[in-house]
């Protein structure tokens, strides 16, 4: 394949009118070519990296707010246990039970006496307290208090009711349903509490129903200390849970964009000469189906449009070989004439002769040159002038005009009854039936019987067939005829010197109709080349007025009458 030059301007730069050389754009941002892969599997990671980190935040503020709300319970449940004893146990040894459980414990009256016990806040900010060997523990059973909300406690040995209060076995002998009797009447209870709290100690300050108030102080740095494990164990696993995303993501996103890797294999393998591949997706309405069947399509416009490029720069070649081969023989009968004009001084008669040789000669290669150029005008897209037209009326005129050029052409017109009107353009339908007459005359030796037939049966379109007794089109080029410069034996090639353009720009011409020309085989009473022409429906014959018979050489739209028709109908001598 001839690839086409590039433009010198394109190539080096230039401006293509000739102005000064402008630097190549290199400020326009071009397509960016990052990896598809490497950008999914980080823009996955990236949000699942999001995602967990909103999960840890979610988890720690809610285990947070949970943990430091048990504490708060806690100090509630003790001072409740603790209001619930008060008036039947002795505030020191209240006090001590308290602070047996770790808290730091004031207890002030009604007067503003108050009872301190256990560690401090500020010790229990250094540290947790040192108890004794075998002391009870933080929140241990030998408190002396249930850790049940609102529940009251008492001595393992001693049982007491849900709602009432219990008394040490050893100071007291008091029967337990008398004290539950005695309390439900006397009980006290927390009228209100508030809380205090930062990342080491939690406050609880209780008042109480007889207008005694107990604080208690415990530690909450386990709080802290929770939810740091809570931390580093979420930090080791999502980064272990991202890596092992980031792998599994990698063999997925290669997995999942191997058909490009396929579709870019196939656009090399074609780039390197293999045009007849193609992806042929197995399902079309997904997004790779989508970009392969548009792949596809692609290709097949590209390797459609390549074929066409490569037929039509053959058939330029062999238009340009043929007409100068064409031009090359009459240029060279005027040559040869002019230069004998000019060296030899002959006779008044030889030199007439050579003179009337090159004006011959000259004609044909104006004619010659005339039919390229309409041919190319028609393949560029003609005008025509498209009028109401008598097609009865336009072939007997062209069939006067043939037998005035061609005296003894046999020519012989089949009309139907009545005017066949149609919408054309009357000079070029003539130039058509010219051409078509004389391809015939040469086919013939210009004596032969051509026929010209004129079919409206069918209201779509309307035919014209033109029919000589010459030697025929042999089926298989019937339609190689058409080609421009062909011409298919020595018969063809004598008469007027036709050069085979005459059918090309009859069947252009007809196209340009909306028509069509081609060549049939022949049948009975058609013995030679049948040529039909084919033009769109007629339009009614109202509608020609006067014009069409005028365009087509004839006094009026009925001026043919029956007495020329009939005449025209018969064998002509």
């Amino acid at each position: 394949m001839t690839r086409p030059r590039r433009p010198a301007a394109l190539s080096t730069g230039h401006h293509p009118r000739g102005g000064a050389a402008s630097a190549p754009d290199t400020a326009a941002p071009g397509l960016r070519t990052g990896s598809l892969r490497a950008r999914t599997v980080v823009a996955v990671l990236l949000l699942l990296a999001v995602l967990l980190a909103a999960l840890a935040v979610t988890v720690e503020l809610t285990l947070g707010q949970r943990l430091r709300a048990q504490v708060v319970d806690r100090l509630s449940d003790r001072a409740a246990a603790a209001a619930a004893l008060v008036g039947t146990v002795d505030g020191d040894e209240l006090a001590d039970r308290l602070s047996a459980q770790g808290l730091s414990v004031v207890i002030r009256d009604a007067n503003g006496d108050a009872i301190v016990a256990g560690p401090s806040p500020d010790q229990l900010r250094d540290g947790p307290p040192s108890l004794g060997e075998g002391g009870p523990g933080r929140g241990g059973p030998a408190s002396g208090l249930d850790d049940g909300p609102g529940g009251a406690g008492t001595d393992a040995q001693e049982g007491t009711d849900t709602g009432g209060t219990g008394s040490d076995t050893g100071s007291t002998g008091t029967d337990a349903g008398d004290a539950g009797s005695a309390s439900s009447s006397d009980a006290v209870t927390v009228t209100s509490s508030e809380v205090r709290s930062d990342d080491e100690v939690t406050t609880l300050v209780s008042q109480l129903s007889d207008g005694s108030t107990i604080t208690l102080t415990t530690d909450s740095r386990s709080v802290g200390e929770t939810l740091v494990q809570l931390r580093w164990v979420m930090i080791g696993a999502s980064a272990a849970f991202l890596l092992i995303a980031a792998i599994g993501l990698a063999l997925v996103v290669r997995a999942t964009l191997r058909p490009l890797d396929r579709m870019t294999g196939v656009a090399r393998s074609i780039a390197h000469g293999d045009r007849g591949r193609r992806l042929r997706p197995a399902r079309r309405d997904t997004e790779i189906g989508r970009v392969a069947v548009a792949f596809d399509e692609m290709l097949d416009g590209v390797e459609g449009a390549e074929r066409a490029a490569l037929d039509a720069e053959t058939r330029v070649r062999a238009f340009v070989s043929d007409a100068a081969h064409e031009l090359r023989t009459p240029v060279a009968g005027m040559r040869a004439a002019a230069d004998t004009l000019v060296r030899s001084p002959g006779t008044a008669d030889e030199r007439e002769r050579l003179a009337t040789h090159v004006v011959r000669e000259a004609e044909r290669a104006s004619r010659l040159i005339d039919d390229m150029l309409l041919m190319a005008r028609v393949d560029q897209g003609i005008s025509l002038d498209v009028a109401p037209v008598d097609l009865g009326a336009s072939l007997l005129a062209d069939v006067e005009r043939q037998r005035l050029r061609r005296p003894s052409l046999d020519l012989r017109v089949v009309l139907p009854d009545g005017p066949v009107v149609v919408a054309a353009d009357a000079g070029r339908v003539s130039q058509i039936v010219g051409n078509l007459v004389d391809n015939a005359a040469r086919a013939t030796g210009g004596t032969g019987q051509v026929t010209l037939w004129l079919d409206a049966s069918r209201a779509d379109e309307v035919a014209v067939l033109v029919s000589d007794d010459g030697p025929g089109v042999p089926d298989t080029d019937r339609e190689r005829v058409f080609d421009r410069l062909v011409r298919l034996d020595e018969a063809r090639r004598s008469g007027d010197g036709g050069a085979g353009l005459g059918l090309p720009i009859a069947r252009g011409l007809a196209r340009a109709h909306g028509g069509d020309l081609v060549c049939e085989p022949p049948g009975v009473g058609r013995p030679g080349a049948v040529f039909r022409l084919t033009l769109p429906g007629a339009v009614p014959a109202a509608q020609a007025g006067s014009e069409p018979a005028a365009a087509a050489g004839a006094p009026t739209a009925a001026a043919p009458a029956p007495a020329a028709a009939a005449a025209l109908r018969r064998t002509a001598d």
